[in-house]
């Protein structure tokens, strides 16, 4: 089969398309032909540290995490796919685990689940981390009907969704971004955009929640941008982190009673650590989105396999709005 392999990792690494052994189904896993994959920063954080980075494996390599595509076989035991099934899910890339970035991958089914059949596979692979990395935090942070909610970074990939989660969930949603055009598609998804570069925390706390705080905070940012987390929030509030490599001021989050739930949605695939959950959670999701309360954002920009260094690119370029997405 094609495949794109790193062969060294670094600032300047590069794809290139080599002719790759097809794998073999084994038990408990199913053999997927990939319609499209998408990239994710985690994707690009990889391609350019390497094995600085513990969860990267060993060089040459094929990345990418996320798919959709059909099921052409299926592995002794596995019950919950047949041939021909839709799917999608996010299942390699890491570790010992080969990528997406090729035309065929055999998945863990228990890192999978049939595709919202509302979506085009081109649609459906933009959203597995995104979509667990969202649903987990959410859940984790105790999201309840009626609460305000504010997601930092609610234009980004894993914000675009979780802000759409929340209002699915009962939630008075608020989003902070850039302004311009990630204004309107925060507006547009349902929630209520902050310019954080012209408003203050302590403006928009006092605008819309008269100075009480936010009920639950998702920090997509993360970084220095916790500490805006720790003065939005309310007493007793849930903030869930997705970016949380850095060291932090507590103070404000003790005299709070603030809860904070670190996010890192890889451990299952790293650690074989309760993966049927992805599974579940990817079935969660697909409901939601059936139901027409979540639709990913797909940044415009079209790309092949071959051109998987140019997707890379524009996605690093910040210019992408929406997830960015390669198409076989």
């Amino acid at each position: 089969m094609k495949g794109m392999l790193i062969k060294a990792y670094g600032e300047d690494a590069k794809f290139e398309v080599a002719e790759i052994a097809k794998p073999t189904v084994k038990e408990g896993h199913v053999l997927v032909k990939i319609a499209a994959s998408s990239v994710n920063t985690v994707d690009t954080m990889i391609r350019k540290m390497g094995k600085d980075l513990p969860l990267s494996p060993d060089a040459p390599a094929i990345l990418g995490m996320d798919f959709a595509g059909t099921v052409e076989e299926v592995g002794e035991g596995v019950t919950a796919f047949s041939i021909g099934d839709e799917v999608y899910g996010c299942a390699g890339g890491l570790a010992d685990l080969p990528g997406t970035l090729a035309e065929y991958i055999v998945a863990d089914s228990n890192l999978m689940a049939k595709k919202p059949n509302n979506l085009t596979m081109r649609e459906a692979a933009a959203l597995p981390l995104v979509a667990i990395t969202a649903y987990e935090g959410l859940m984790r942070a105790g999201i309840k009907t009626g609460q305000k909610v504010l997601v930092h970074g609610g234009a980004g990939g894993v914000g675009h969704v979780a802000l759409q989660l929340a209002k699915h969930f009962g939630a008075d949603v608020y989003a902070t971004c850039s302004g311009g055009r990630q204004s309107t598609l925060i507006e547009k998804l349902g929630a209520t955009a902050i310019n954080y570069k012209t408003e203050s925390v302590e403006d928009y706390v006092t605008k819309y929640t008269n100075g009480a705080g936010f009920d639950l905070i998702f920090d997509s940012v993360g970084g220095e941008n916790m500490s805006k987390s720790f003065e939005a929030a309310g007493l007793n509030a849930n903030i869930a982190t997705t970016v949380s490599l850095c060291e932090l001021d507590l103070t404000q989050a003790h005299f709070k009673g603030l809860s904070l739930h670190v996010v890192f949605m890889l451990i299952p695939m790293l650690h074989n650590h309760k993966r049927a959950e992805h599974a579940n959670i990817l079935r969660q999701v697909a409901q939601i989105i059936e139901g027409g309360a979540l639709k990913p954002v797909v940044d415009e920009t079209r790309f092949s396999l071959e051109e998987v260094g140019k997707a890379h690119a524009h996605l690093e370029s910040r210019k992408a709005i929406g997830k960015v997405v390669i198409e076989y």
